[in-house]
């Protein structure tokens, strides 16, 4: 059942399962959610309170926010607000914020600025650094093309369309709900204001996570599906997030046959992965 908590600028949707240590879910661009539907399960089967949340802008949450860049755009660290003033409104945590995508760069601000509220941050394929075209890559790594035409695309042209056409690259394992999730996610973006809101998360950049980065002082589980089209070598990227973070704090899994989506075309594997750090962390 979707709860809402409100905070300054709109509210945020969310859904919650579970009870035992605080677990904060926040989805990438352009879908919602319900991304998390078949990874939540697993996690509050083992013993913790999962709360689900949809991005501002997306989903059931509230639409138009004020971004605290003063731009029509959706940023990191906007999320990152979002998600440190869910955890105080919930009763202030501390809680483990498992950030996937966009959302993966907001987990890394909000520990780096709210240590008290955020015990561990778990991101799953994150844009997390700033990023550069890889001209090359794109000639030579099919797979990479393949995702990265539609979904740059999809920004330029504000097509639904190539969306869909990209998550089809981008979840490479159809699972049964497939169809359904995918026909969800085009039904939301067709709602008034929904397309408009997901084109102001291309309007900002990782440069704010990557700064904070160096500041994280919490445990980091990295997890990348290792057939991501969203890098040339999601294997690669992920290494790279680990050495941006201080020393010894880092950790990297890779989810192989997977792409941007192993919370939910492999959430039994990506669970595998997640409870063992949410056991050593999260008290």
């Amino acid at each position: 059942m979707t709860q809402y908590v409100d905070i300054d600028g709109g509210r945020i949707a969310y859904d919650e399962i579970g009870t035992g240590p605080l677990v904060v879910l926040s989805h990438g661009m352009g879908v919602d959610r319900r991304a998390y539907q078949n990874l939540i399960p697993l996690l509050a089967d083992a013993g913790y309170r999962v709360v689900n949340t949809d991005m501002r802008g997306h989903g059931e949450s509230s639409m138009n926010w004020a971004s605290e860049t003063g731009k029509a755009a959706i940023s990191r660290t906007d999320v990152a607000e979002d998600l440190l003033a869910v955890i105080e409104k919930l009763g202030g945590g501390p809680a483990v914020i498992v950030g996937h995508s966009l959302s993966g760069g907001s987990a890394t601000i909000a520990a780096a600025r709210r240590p008290d509220l955020v015990r561990a941050i778990v991101e799953i394929n994150p844009f997390t650094l700033t990023q550069k075209i890889d001209i090359g890559a794109l000639l030579t790594n099919s797979h990479h093309r393949r995702g990265m035409v539609p979904l740059m695309g999809t920004m330029i042209f504000k097509s639904l369309r190539l969306w869909l056409k990209y998550l089809s690259v981008a979840i490479p394992i159809k699972n049964a709900d497939y169809d359904e999730y995918l026909a969800g996610v085009a039904a939301r973006l067709r709602e008034p204001g929904r397309m408009a809101e997901f084109m102001k998360t291309g309007q900002s950049t990782p440069a704010d996570a990557e700064a904070q980065a160096p500041n994280v002082t919490q445990p980091a589980l990295i997890i990348m599906g290792a057939i991501d089209p969203d890098f040339p070598s999601p294997q690669a990227e992920g290494e790279r997030i680990v050495a941006a973070l201080p020393a010894g704090l880092g950790s990297l899994a890779m989810i192989d046959g997977s792409g941007h989506y192993p919370h939910f075309d492999s959430a039994e594997r990506t669970a595998e992965v997640i409870l063992p750090f949410l056991k050593e962390h999260h008290a």
